[in-house]
């Protein structure tokens, strides 16, 4: 999807505009307004990419309209990557992010109006991005000749909240990850010397099994001995300061708290973990803003040495605002796990000669699940309740696979229409689509 592209552009233009904000330190006078616009042309095309990508396959208009975003797209990344260089070579010419410098003359500055070097890449940096602005504003401009449906993503209001629950038996492969996780939350070292609580983050893209890491490690028998305390909380997307503070109390005392003030309910966090050693986790994190984990992090080092923070998340610069210790990178099933974990579900309550009929076909669908154990898992489950061969060499040849510009191919039906399968089965086909792109 298209939709795969622009989000992680926005996410990352509202990422850097606000860590430069805290930091007071601006590359160019002026880029505010750019960067202000292009987030605005984004979000409106954004809303017209559902009904755009079901109609590409039908109308060659739209499916170029649609080339022109996504060449726009990538040459935006390759921008952002630019800026994100630049503001690092500030820092390291010791540039003093808290003390303003000295404003340049105008949005295109002559090189003597800087105190400082790297002034050519920091204009160039700008006038790319006026360019880019000029090239989206024709863009956004087209599509209001297609009559698109607006229709807004819903990934957030669909997005189911994790819980600590699982059998840690049934979970498939990660024994290295396993391993590893558990020999850093039970470790005390030198480090916490240092580090009273220690943060340790996972990171991968959606459906790639961050949540079942940590929940095997929140339910393993050496951990829960461990430590005093556990709490499990889904942070998810917006981080709910309020929310997430009665999560943790409820954790620790049993009781969701009436008070409404943070200051008070972080207070109470802080008076609870007094000589407790405790595991938090902390699922589905999206915000790298520090400003909002700050406060936690100061109430939270009450706790005795020891005490750890787990934390899943899709973007690495969560683990780096964070501060952890310890980040573990989370990469694809072997094609021999995810075939265990796709047929544990697709197999169930089958008799064995069915089995055996659907192996070769379901090894075909389990190798474009990408070693997703997600995708594995749930589409497993729909082919529980398709009983013949035919069916499953429907969804084997269906045009849902069909990936090879890697955002096509996702709204064609499958069994049903698209716009009937459930949210989780189209967000599956999506990571493939996704992951497939990370091998090219």
């Amino acid at each position: 999807m298209v939709d795969a592209i622009v989000s992680p552009l926005l996410e990352q233009l509202i990422s850097i505009s606000l860590e430069e904000a805290r930091e007071q330190m601006k590359l160019v006078v002026g880029i505010d307004n750019e960067v202000a616009k292009l987030k605005h042309n984004f979000l409106a095309i954004q809303a017209v990419l559902v009904d755009a990508e079901q109609r590409q396959f039908k109308e060659e208009t739209v499916r170029l309209w649609l080339d022109q975003l996504k060449d726009v797209s990538y040459y935006m990344g390759d921008v952002l990557d630019e800026w994100n260089t630049a503001r690092l070579k500030l820092r390291i010419e010791g540039v003093d992010a808290l003390v303003p410098q000295r404003k340049v003359c105008s949005f295109l500055p002559a090189a003597s109006c800087f105190g400082f070097s790297q002034t050519f890449q920091r204009r160039d940096i700008a006038v790319k991005i006026k360019a880019i602005n000029g090239k989206l504003d024709d863009i956004a401009k087209q599509k209001d000749m297609y009559n698109f449906n607006v229709i807004r993503s819903t990934e957030n209001s669909e997005r189911i909240q994790s819980t600590s629950l699982i059998d840690v038996s049934e979970i498939r492969g990660r024994d290295e990850e396993k391993s590893s996780l558990k020999s850093k939350l039970l470790c005390e070292n030198s480090e916490e010397i240092i580090n009273d609580i220690q943060i340790i983050t996972i990171v991968g893209m959606g459906g790639i099994g961050k949540t079942t890491l940590a929940q095997f490690a929140y339910n393993d028998s050496d951990v829960f001995e461990y430590f005093d305390k556990r709490m499990w909380v889904c942070v998810s997307d917006p981080f709910d300061e309020l929310r997430i503070a009665k999560a943790i109390i409820e954790a620790l005392e049993g009781f969701v708290p009436t008070v409404g003030e943070l200051n008070s309910l972080l207070e109470s966090i802080r008076a609870s973990l007094v000589g407790k050693k405790f595991l938090l986790i902390l699922d589905d994190m999206w915000t790298d803003d520090y400003s909002k984990w700050e406060p936690f992090h100061y109430c939270l080092k009450n706790g005795v040495r020891g005490s750890k923070i787990l934390v899943t998340t899709r973007k690495e610069t969560v683990a780096r605002m964070m501060e952890s210790i310890h980040v573990i990178s989370i990469k694809e099933l072997s094609e021999q796990e995810c075939w265990s974990l796709f047929k544990r579900f697709a197999f169930f309550g089958r008799p064995h000669s069915d089995c055996e009929q659907l192996e070769e076909i379901g090894k075909k669908i389990t190798g474009r699940c990408k070693g997703l154990p997600l995708a594995a898992k749930t589409i497993g489950s729909l082919l529980r309740f398709k009983r013949t061969r035919e069916e499953w060499e429907s969804i084997l040849d269906s045009e849902l696979w069909q990936l090879e510009e890697f955002e096509k191919g996702l709204l064609a039906p499958l069994l049903l229409s698209y716009n009937d399968l459930p949210p989780m089965i189209k967000r599956c086909f999506q990571y493939c689509s996704a992951i497939q792109k990370t091998h090219i």
